[in-house]
């Protein structure tokens, strides 16, 4: 089609039809091929109606003024225009469009109206603008004047803050000279100025592409990590928030449309490789305090793997690899206790190989994981030196963090020719901090099976001697450490046991004396828990550890501290002594099969049955283990892993398998902490924390469980477990824990609504599963008070009204009470739906009948409660069909019944009922003959 009138014609049809993309593409056309600009100018017009329509401001405003280029008076084009600019808030050109328009038009309601609204907007505006300018400025004075008492100085700083998170705030501050004045602040180098400061900066960023760019060319990148690498945890912090803020805004967290300005706002690429460049240059400068190196590390493990695998592009991991892996082994290997080594927190060497582990899993390909790993051979063959042990346990050092991080790497490296047996080798020297090193190392390598067959034939000696010899209780407890981890190198085979029995009890006991000696630093106690998380394999230790009430509050104690690194092992001892690990069901026949062919056959310890991991979660949770979970899952992301989180979802699930024990649970703020890791983490560890939730969302008060906003959050994890891929008891207590918060309040059934849990509720009541059945009919009877869910029931071409009016006549008790439920709220609420009833199906006279005479008053009452509410909808045929029927005489019977507590409420349904009847006319009342 090649005339212009024409598509512009057809463009219109799709326009009406409400196909506004194919409008879209005829006007499009029909502008290439036209060549007469007053038609062109009406074309324009009727796209711009368009873009409106799809909420595209900028282009709608920009096809509008091409109109009125053409034809000034346009005044279809000039309100068009007005719209677009209000959305994008340029009120004061809407005005003047819309002046334009009512100058033209002065008796048009529409453009007065407008007129009218605009301009007291604008009024608001101004007086906002002013406002705000007087109290931005006078913020500022009070921050810089030196003699200012420090109440209204803090005063004036939260203030600046808050009003920096509010977008209006934000560009007042900006607009008003407020960043040089910021970095006047950071100048005065007072930790409550710099803090002040950094955080009114990441507000001004937060979402806005324009002035974050402009921040980060006014402030400058090295300034900031100057700022973050000061020796200030609460600096550091803020400074790292604000890197991530100016990312979010650079990389796609401003939503607005800016139009023809996008063409000012300059590409974002270079910036970010700057960014990118000095926090690399941060990892190994040794001017950076450990807060500040942790944090360059955070932003780097948060920013460069890419958040999607199915994104293709892994450059920015790529490029890290090549500029700055190097530097990120340097901190991996550095070793505290020898000279000259980069300042570090407790957690910084853990930080580095989390972030190694996210790079390597994010490469796609083996040449890409080759130089990762000939990087990583090279490097630390360039430190290995026979003549300089400082840089010999460097080297060892970092093949630790490797075995920390990327595992896969790290075990590669250790299987080098003469790897293995310098470690051992170090391990007789006569440096305290080889022995140290070593003895670490090897506890690292030794998780692969072949690796401690090697150990415990080359190496227990050696630890033993360094255990019973060595003065040094650091060395000590290491050395312990590694006997505990090769005697558990089995893992809960109970065939499997390295050593003799009872050596690991006496291991355990020498670690639980540890934890339990608030002499001894943390750092060094860290690794008693590390101790017990590998013999917690043995049930003899769990039993143990769990009867030793000091050394459990102890280690819950070390979970609360700031050293972080602890984490993963907590949460192995936690998830050895609840048996949460998955287990695979071993087939009676597979194992006489096995034994046949002399097969090793795993054996299950007595100590873990059922009945003794029960024993065990009952004293975890009274030894206060869930308090002790929330502190960890609140722990920053770098440390707390996907599979840390994944752990931690199966101990909670554990937890709360005794519905007796989730009160508890619940006490200790156990279901607001079991939020993030339902929506964050494994899938696996995702599904076990919704269905941890869905367990204490069944029974408990959501008011208490989930306070405050909170309560929201939990429907969408629910919901997730509504599907085919879930098992039969994860659906149950999915529609459980939807059925509670449905009957809480109205917002939450609109919640639940807008999560699209409906389609899936509705399939469950098909479900053959008597339970899962009743429970989503349930979970529907709860919901047909809210609008939208009665508004399914009225729409034509479906069976939803017909299926609840069957289950009405099942022989379950509880399924009839919840479908009758429904029935009767959906019946009182819209009055079509009666007549609708006799429509759906032909037996729903005998359905209705049958629930009248049921025994069971709840299902009789609700029955009863259907009819008068038929009997009320306004329809007379279907009244009159009623009483018709033999529901007069059960209605009769029903009603002529003596008072009866047990069944009141159905006998004065029926009462009710039959004085409707009367009213109606239907029937006459009972005279005595005179």
């Amino acid at each position: 089609m090649g005339d212009p009138i024409q598509l512009k014609d057809e463009g219109n049809k799709h326009f009406q039809a409400g196909e506004t993309d194919k409008a879209i593409d005829c006007y499009t056309a029909a502008i290439k091929l036209c060549k007469d600009k007053k038609v062109l100018a009406v074309i324009y017009r009727n796209r711009s109606a368009c873009y409106l329509k799809k909420e595209n401001y900028a282009n709608a405003a920009s096809d509008a003024s091409k109109a009125i280029d053409v034809d000034a008076a346009d005044i279809k084009a000039l309100f068009r225009r007005c719209q677009a600019l209000e959305k994008l808030g340029k009120l004061d050109m809407a005005f003047k469009d819309v002046q334009r328009c009512a100058t033209i038009e002065p008796k048009n309601k529409t453009f007065v109206e407008t007129l009218r609204r605009l301009g007291a907007e604008i009024q608001v505006k101004l007086k906002t603008t002013f406002s705000t300018d007087s109290r931005v400025q006078n913020m500022f004075d009070i921050l810089l004047d030196a003699e200012m008492e420090k109440d209204k100085r803090e005063k004036a700083a939260n203030n600046l803050i808050v009003l920096s998170r509010e977008d209006a705030g934000a560009e007042r501050i900006f607009q008003n000279n407020g960043v040089p004045l910021l970095l006047s602040m950071i100048e005065t180098s007072k930790p409550e100025m710099i803090l002040a400061a950094v955080r009114t900066l990441s507000g001004i960023c937060t979402g806005h592409k324009a002035r974050a760019m402009a921040i980060v060319h006014m402030v400058g990148v090295d300034k900031m990590c100057s700022i973050m690498a000061v020796d200030n945890e609460e600096i550091a912090l803020a400074t790292c928030n604000l890197f991530q803020c100016i990312n979010d805004s650079l990389t796609g967290g401003d939503s607005r449309e800016y139009g023809k300005e996008e063409a000012l706002v300059l590409d974002t690429a270079k910036d970010l490789k700057t960014i990118l460049l000095s926090l690399l240059e941060m990892v190994n400068n040794a001017k950076v305090s450990g807060h500040g190196r942790d944090q360059a590390l955070n932003l780097l493990t948060t920013n460069v793997p890419r958040k999607e695998k199915r994104g293709k592009d892994n450059t920015r991991t790529l490029f890290t690899i090549d500029h700055g892996l190097k530097k990120i082994l340097k901190v991996c290997g550095q070793v505290p206790e020898l000279p000259d080594q980069l300042p570090l927190t407790d957690n910084t060497q853990l930080i580095a190989s989390v972030l190694l582990s996210k790079l390597y899993d994010d490469l796609t390909c083996d040449p890409e994981r080759d130089n990762f790993r000939d990087i990583c051979d090279d490097y630390i063959k360039s430190k290995i030196d026979p003549n300089n042990m400082d840089k010999t346990i460097h080297a060892v050092n970092t093949i630790s963090g490797l075995l920390q991080g990327p595992f896969d790497v790290g075990n590669v490296l250790v299987g080098r020719q003469g790897i293995m047996e310098m470690m051992v080798a170090l391990c007789g020297s006569e440096r305290e901090v080889d022995q140290m090193v070593a003895v670490e190392a090897l506890i690292h390598a030794s998780s692969k099976m072949s690796r401690a067959s090697f150990i415990i034939t080359n190496g227990v000696s050696m630890l033993k001697d360094i255990y019973k010899k060595t003065k040094n209780e650091k060395i000590k407890i290491r050395s312990l450490v590694g006997l505990c981890k090769l005697g558990s190198a089995g893992g809960d085979d109970y065939s499997l046991r390295q050593f003799a029995e009872g050596s690991t009890e006496k291991l355990a006991k020498q670690c639980r004396k540890w934890l339990c000696n608030p002499q001894i630093d943390t750092k060094t106690r860290k690794w008693a828990i590390e101790g017990l998380a590998y013999l917690t394999n043995d049930a003899d230790v769990k039993d143990d550890f769990v009867e030793d009430d000091l050394a459990m509050k102890a280690m819950f104690e070390l979970a609360k501290s700031k050293d972080k690194t602890i984490l993963y092992s907590v949460a192995c001892t936690l998830i050895n002594c609840t048996n949460c690990y998955d287990k695979k069901d071993i087939l009676p026949e597979l194992v006489q099969l096995a034994k046949f062919s002399k097969q090793h056959v795993p054996e299950q310890h007595p100590k873990d049955k059922k009945d003794f991991i029960q024993r065990r979660v009952k004293r975890l949770l009274k030894a206060g283990v869930t308090s002790a979970l929330t502190v960890m899952v609140k722990a920053d992301n770098a440390i707390l892993t996907d599979q840390t989180k994944e752990m931690l979802a199966r101990i909670f699930l554990a937890l709360s398998e005794d519905s007796k024990d989730r009160g508890i649970i619940v006490a200790q703020g156990g279901g607001k902490a079991l939020i993030p890791l339902a929506l964050e983490g494994t899938d696996v560890g995702k599904v076990k924390a919704c269905h941890a939730l869905a367990k204490i969302a069944a029974i408990s008060n959501p008011e208490i469980a989930f306070p405050g906003e909170r309560v929201y959050e939990v429907v969408r994890p629910l919901v997730n477990l509504l599907n085919t891929e879930r098992d039969g008891l994860q659906n149950f207590e999915a529609l459980k824990g939807l059925t509670n918060l449905a009957g809480f309040s109205d917002k939450l059934r609109v919640k639940i609504v807008k999560e699209n849990a409906l389609p899936e509720i509705e399939n469950y009541m098909f479900e053959e599963h008597d339970q899962i059945r009743q429970a989503a009919t349930e979970c529907m009877c709860n919901l047909v008070t809210c609008k939208e869910v009665q508004e399914r029931y009225m729409e034509d071409g479906n069976d939803k009204l017909k299926l609840l009016l069957l289950l009405c006549g099942e022989d379950d008790d509880c399924l009839q009470i919840a479908a009758a439920g429904a029935l009767a709220m959906l019946t009182a609420a819209q009055k079509k739906l009666c007549n609708k009833i006799t429509q759906v199906t032909e037996q729903w006279l005998e359905i209705l009948q049958r629930l009248c005479l049921h025994t069971n008053p709840k299902v009789q009452h609700r029955g009863l409660v259907i009819v008068y509410n038929m009997l009320s909808s306004d329809n007379n045929e279907l009244s009159k069909k009623l009483i018709e029927s033999e529901l007069l005489e059960i209605l009769t019977v029903i009603g002529r019944a003596e008072d009866n507590p047990k069944r009141q409420e159905p006998i004065d349904v029926a009462r009710t009922c039959l004085v409707k009847a009367m009213d109606l006319s239907l029937i006459k009342p009972f005279t005595n003959p005179s």
